[in-house]
């Protein structure tokens, strides 16, 4: 049995203007999962992550580092629902 999961991701600190937006999305489509990432108007980078649990966790991990021009102060996870589609994409600032 597949064992998959869905989390939202909150990341905080210096995560934008850095490219952290494409990097999510380049690293989640390399893991083969689904869900989006955004920019927020409060300076931090929401992602919700769909896939097998493995893979799902790894991303997550991942976003402790980011990017080279990152400075990655916290990775808040809640579960999420699973987000309809099978891509990943980045989406507009909310």
């Amino acid at each position: 049995m597949n064992d998959t999961k869905a989390v939202n991701a909150l990341i905080s600190g210096k995560v934008q203007g850095v490219w952290y937006r494409a990097w999510t999305v380049d690293e989640a489509r390399k893991r083969g999962l689904a869900g989006w990432v955004r920019n927020r108007k409060d300076g931090t980078v929401e992602a919700v992550f769909a896939g097998p649990a493995e893979q799902v966790d790894d991303m997550v991990q991942a976003c402790h580092q980011g990017p080279p021009l990152a400075k990655v102060a916290g990775v808040a996870v809640t579960p999420a629902s699973s987000p309809h589609g099978e891509s990943f994409e980045q989406r507009s600032t909310y």
